[in-house]
């Protein structure tokens, strides 16, 4: 390789090799269900046409395959030394003592790494514009995690320890798993048999005081002699059971809610079946969220009301908010956005999906009729954190045959919803490919065009500082769009971690930013970060004390839930939650 001819018939090899890789691994992510288009969307067949064309940077190349030759040279020399076979993974798929003792499954490890280093860098020495390296980088991902030793039995020194020391049970216990898993339609991230909705999760007590079509309204009992004046209303994602609120009682918001004297109702979505699957997103608007408001001012009284949002539930809520600002309604006293977007200039790893061959694609499949199913979304979310979501529990239910431990946020993870395919396509289209939300009088929602900069209600905005489904940086653009006051929040971990932590725990930290000059906001989140203040703890205290001042005076709690109009339907947490997609 010394050599221009054979420098360069060696990086055409390597190119060759590469793509014909990649077109397995978008193969394989096109079997597995992983999406072209956006969370749950099953992609066209591939062409060798609509196949990305790879090219390397040269020097890059180069530099690569000399270190890569540098890196196997090193591991079989150290191989053929006495003692040891391979230098010892760090990674801790392989850190189990079995890998360490198996000569052959530890080099199986090291030789692993090392080759998934070298593809690394090639999807990074990809020339092209940023989104399709991360295109390519993604898919490079998906067939690592796919690839390593220890998800294959035949390799997995670990599993074959242990299915020595059981005299083979482990491995007849993984095969039922792995039949329960196929019987269920997905793989089990945490013993399901130990929930029950309503039983041990969502378990704050309350009633169902309205319910149509679309949702629930629940009313939750108070905690305190004296509620604030005006009520809060919570409106959580559609593509998700509004329970993540609700856990279990040391770590539910909607309890810390209820236990700091407000008077608290949830959005509770129904689960779409076919009989919804031609609703839209202004079915959703207006017959759910703009409906959900009007219901709690009528049992209540209050002129004005508090919301939050949380997720696609705070677009869904800043949608709302700006129909009725249109209709010269302003019933919301003051909003919070919980990881949620409403310009959707950065979307993080989710942009990789979205380009308008897909977006087509699922208008023409499902834009006048049908559903997405919650399966397809959940897969797809498992899938961007493949090593931790999806290979992990195939290596321990199947190869180890072992069962995972209980843990509530992951039971609430696997209970999927459905989505309306109308309501789903034109989210995709509009706010994740063309982002028009943001732009004032584009979109006409039931009937009204819409414009965010009405939106002037004082606004707490939090956004999780390791995101990958609403990055920070989408979170933080809010702070760009709407005109009133507003306060805004980084809370450290990731979408659901972050947002669920309870200041009991005394886990964390948060940042806050007070002294922003004239109150306003850099265009960048990393320009508000610079002058950030940490504090150690959970964001709920924060939020709280700024809530308490949103709320008004206190007044004598009520002794009944709804009202005569409204009266209660069933206990709370109701039907719709329990039903499974």
């Amino acid at each position: 390789m010394n050599s221009d001819a054979n420098w360069a018939q060696s990086a055409q090899q390597m190119q060759e090799i590469f793509g014909a890789g990649l077109q397995q691994a978008m193969g394989a992510m096109a079997g597995l269900g992983l999406p072209a288009g956006f969370p749950g969307m099953t992609p066209p067949p591939l062409k060798p046409a609509t196949l990305p064309s790879v090219q390397f940077d040269p020097a890059k190349l180069q530099a690569l395959q000399q270190h890569y030759l540098e890196d196997v040279t090193a591991l079989w020399n150290q191989c053929l030394q006495p003692g040891d076979a391979a230098p010892a993974a760090t990674d801790r798929r392989f850190a189990a003592k079995a890998w360490q003792n198996n000569p052959v499954s530890k080099f199986s490890a090291a030789a692993y790494l090392l080759n998934a280093r070298a593809l690394m860098g090639l999807a990074e020495s990809v020339d092209g514009d940023a989104k399709t390296r991360a295109r390519v980088r993604f898919a490079v991902e998906q067939w690592m995690a796919a690839s390593a030793p220890s998800n294959f039995l035949a390799l997995n020194a670990e599993a074959q320890q242990k299915a020595i020391d059981t005299k083979g049970e482990s491995i007849a216990k993984g095969m039922q798993n792995l039949l329960h898993d196929m019987q269920q339609g997905h793989v089990s991230m945490t013993d399901e048999s130990l929930f029950e909705v309503g039983k041990n999760v969502a378990t704050t007590e309350g009633a169902v005081v309205f319910e149509n079509d679309y949702f629930q309204l629940l009313e939750y009992k108070p905690l305190t002699a004296k509620v604030y004046e005006k009520p809060f209303l919570f409106v959580p994602p559609c593509i998700n059971k509004y329970y993540i609120l609700d856990l279990q009682p040391e770590n539910s918001l909607i309890r810390h809610a209820v236990a700091q004297g407000h008077r608290t109702f949830v959005l509770s979505w129904r689960n779409p079946d076919e009989s919804m699957a031609g609703k839209t997103w202004d079915d959703y608007i207006e017959n759910a969220a703009i409906k959900a408001i009007e219901v709690v001012q009528d049992i209540t009284g209050a002129e004005t009301i508090n919301a939050l949002g949380f997720c696609v539930g705070g677009t869904i809520l800043g949608t709302a908010l700006a129909v009725l600002a249109a209709r010269g309604e302003k019933p919301v006293a003051s909003v919070t956005l919980l990881t949620s977007m409403l310009d959707f200039s950065d979307t993080g790893i989710l942009d990789i999906f979205i380009d308008e061959t897909s977006v087509s694609f699922r208008e023409a499949e499902m834009g006048k009729g049908g559903l997405l199913k919650g399966s397809d979304l959940a897969s797809t979310f498992s899938f961007l954190r493949p090593n931790d979501l999806v290979w992990n529990y195939v290596v321990g239910n199947y190869l180890k045959g072992e069962t995972p431990p209980p843990f509530d946020l992951l039971y609430w993870n696997s209970d999927a919803t459905n989505l309306p395919g109308p309501f789903y396509a034109w989210y995709l289209r509009n706010t994740y490919f063309e982002n028009n939300l943001i732009q004032p009088g584009k979109l006409v929602v039931c009937g009204e065009k819409i414009d965010l900069r009405q939106l002037d209600m004082p606004a707490y905005l939090y956004g999780s500082r390791e995101d990958h489904i609403v990055p920070i940086g989408g979170a933080y653009a809010s702070t760009q769009v709407l005109t009133g006051k507003k306060r805004f929040v980084m809370g450290a971990s990731g979408h659901i971690a972050g947002v669920i932590n309870p200041p009991a725990k005394n886990k964390r930290s948060y940042w806050t930013h007070d002294k922003q000059p004239g109150g306003k906001f850099p265009a960048a989140h990393a320009d508000w970060l610079k002058g950030a203040t940490e504090h150690p703890g959970s964001w709920w205290t924060d939020w709280s004390a700024w809530l308490k001042d949103q709320a008004g005076k206190q007044v004598a709690s009520p002794k009944n839930y709804g009202s005569r109009k409204h009266p209660v339907i069933e206990a709370a947490p109701g039907r719709y939650v329990k039903v499974k997609a």
